[in-house]
């Protein structure tokens, strides 16, 4: 297979790793540029993709330059892994809000964080579309970064560029509950629909048989330990994985299954994202279960800390004269991880259902058209085509439905550059308690980001540009380790 693919944000050293491994061992031929505005960040990028060539003996090419315009041309696929401003502005998403009492997991999709990082997420990848549009307008154009249906939206509403969002969190979910059904791998038959990082199982099935009761009494049986469940160390794993005495009991995941017994469907892609779709619910001191989220509960700071470590050892690995071991070759879990596979079936034109994020043209009839939806994909006519589902039950959709409102509203904010729209978006998340206090957040934040938010800059009255141009390239560097 000949392609030349250009990643983005190639900073994401894990996420050029896996990536790179899947080319090597699946024997791909062409090139990959490695694209990131950071020159440390991508000399590591670098560093590391020429030894894994190299010691593989793949017939890859490499290049690597931190201007994009000067990759583009000839892109046959652009994958786009951007996290502006890099950790060190993630926790700013995270830590101004927890002064106010708002505590957050993640902070990269909904909630303050969410909203936050939109603002400087999306005149990148909007200027990003542009040069794509310029420069590779045949090209597939895949996008990992988040928040993902706020930036999908903001790409196609600016430039009309047919990006597709990606996300492994609905496959990761359904090979979980396979293990959790007794499946053998890859037994499990399932739909999934609904808005990124939020997104509910309406169909599990195996042989033509209907799994959602079985489904339903595990999630009996597992909420029934919840009282009696003492949290291994002291917080809940990234699996949601808890001790009842000597016994594991794998992937708690609480409010999941709170979700699931009483909506019906199962939401993706587990108690970490989900739970900041219910700020008002989750967010404050012992708010979840009797800890904090972000604190004892999935612990941001550690979260952030590995990043860090995973960023160090990947630098010295970089720069050491010593092999790689076979390891670093083999299939490896995260992000990256069908981003190949969707390719070659696309270009094979062999036909595969994938989990993708695409404008709603009717695929999930009770959601807004237009709104960038997660649901099914099949790799057909040289692209991902959404395959229609049916509703979601009433109570799942009204759920999401302020949740596309707020992505209209922070596109806007972040394409205009308007304070006021930023309070609005803060406001329709739910997460803040009054409407002074969303004020007083969003101009701690604006302050915290001003490094990543020019157009934020202008003074009072000035409008932002009629087309919703993005600021100047620059300040990408990415999240990854």
């Amino acid at each position: 297979m000949r392609e030349k693919i250009v990643l983005i944000g190639a900073g994401s050293a894990m996420f050029t790793r896996g990536l790179l491994a899947d080319m090597i061992r699946q024997k791909w031929e062409g090139s990959i540029a490695l694209v990131d505005t950071s020159p440390e960040a991508l000399a590591v990028a670098e560093g590391l993709a020429r030894k894994m060539i190299e010691a593989s003996g793949s017939g890859l090419t490499l290049c690597a330059t931190t201007d994009r315009r000067e990759a583009l041309p000839g892109a046959t696929a652009i994958i786009c892994t951007i996290g502006v401003g890099g950790r060190r502005a993630w926790e700013q998403d995270v830590l101004v809000p927890r002064r106010h009492g708002i505590y957050q997991p993640v902070g990269d999709s909904v909630m303050p964080g969410g909203t936050s990082r939109a603002l400087r997420m999306i005149p990148q990848a909007v200027a990003i579309a542009r040069d794509v549009m310029d420069l590779a307008p045949n090209a597939l154009f895949f996008n990992y970064a988040n928040p993902m249906s706020a930036i999908c939206r903001a790409v196609r509403k600016a430039t009309g560029a047919p990006i597709i969002g990606l996300c492994h969190g609905v496959y990761k979910v359904a090979r979980r509950l396979e293990r959790l059904l007794g499946l053998e791998a890859g037994g499990l038959s399932y739909a999934a629909a609904g808005i990124n990082h939020l997104t509910w199982f309406t169909r599990l099935s195996s042989g033509g048989r209907d799994l959602l009761p079985r489904l339903r009494a595990i999630a009996a049986e597992r909420l029934s330990t919840l009282g009696s469940v003492r949290v291994l160390g002291d917080r809940f794993t990234e699996g949601g994985t808890a001790a009842r005495g000597d016994v594991v009991v794998d992937d708690l995941q609480p409010l999941c299954w709170e979700l699931f017994e009483t909506f019906g469907v199962y939401p993706a892609p587990g108690d970490r994202h989900v739970a900041e779709f219910f700020g008002t619910l989750f967010s404050g001191e012992g708010a979840y279960y009797g800890r904090t989220l972000g604190v004892d509960s999935y612990s941001f700071e550690a979260t952030i800390a590995s990043g860090d470590g995973i960023f160090e050892q990947m630098r010295e690995t970089a720069r050491s004269k010593s092999p790689l071991g076979a390891d670093w070759f083999a299939r490896i879990s995260g992000e990256h991880e069908q981003v190949t596979e969707i390719i070659a079936r696309i270009r094979r034109d062999e036909p595969a259902v994938y989990s993708a994020n695409l404008p709603n043209r009717g695929q999930v009839p009770n959601l807004p058209e237009g709104a960038v939806v997660e649901c099914p994909a099949l790799t057909a006519g040289g692209t991902l085509t959404p395959v229609v589902q049916p509703p979601l039950p009433a109570g799942a959709a009204g759920l999401l439905a302020t949740r596309f409102g707020w992505v209209e509203t922070v596109v806007e904010a972040a394409l205009e550059g308007s304070r006021e729209k930023f309070v609005q978006a803060l406001l329709l998340d739910g997460a803040v308690g009054s409407v002074r206090t969303a004020g007083r957040l969003a101009e701690e934040l604006i302050a915290a980001q001003a490094e990543y938010l020019p157009l934020f800059a202008r003074e009072e009255g000035e409008n932002g540009p009629e087309d919703g141009a993005a600021a100047a390239p620059g300040h990408a560097a990415t999240e990854g380790a």
